[in-house]
């Protein structure tokens, strides 16, 4: 039986700088860092995202964005906390999608390397209600 997520495993190819924007938009916590000793396929770090394990390891960056994505969850008071903090960064933030009304505001953006991230403020109950509620 599946119990929930263990982890999510970035490849980029800069583990600072990443490092910076983890700890920087999310908050992470980085618990492991393992320097030039390799346990795994390259170096690599490991970060807690309210309790949640992120892995990113030495690589090469995707070579193209995709609308794949990672999507955290924030109160909605937040939002514009968190907008500036990816602002700061100077990351490429992508426009939202076209929403129905009530189910929520999202930040989409890139990392260094390609990674689409999301901060979402609704839930799926809401989102399933407005989308149930409009047909």
């Amino acid at each position: 039986m599946i119990q929930g997520i263990s982890h999510i495993t970035f490849i980029v190819r800069d583990l600072d700088k990443m490092s910076k924007f983890l700890t920087t938009v999310f908050d992470a916590q980085e618990v492991y860092a393992s320097g030039e000793t390799t346990f795994s396929i390259a170096k690599e770090k490991f970060f807690l995202i309210n309790g949640l394990w992120i892995a990113i390891m030495e690589g090469e960056s995707l070579a193209e964005k995709t609308y794949n994505h990672v999507a955290f969850k924030i109160a909605a008071e937040d939002y514009e906390i968190y907008t500036a903090r990816v602002k700061n960064l100077g990351v490429n933030v992508k426009e939202d999608r076209k929403r129905v009304g009530g189910e929520g505001r999202s930040l989409y953006f890139y990392d260094y390397d390609n990674h689409l991230f999301e901060l979402h403020t609704g839930t799926l109950n809401q989102r399933l209600q407005k989308y149930l509620s409009t047909k």
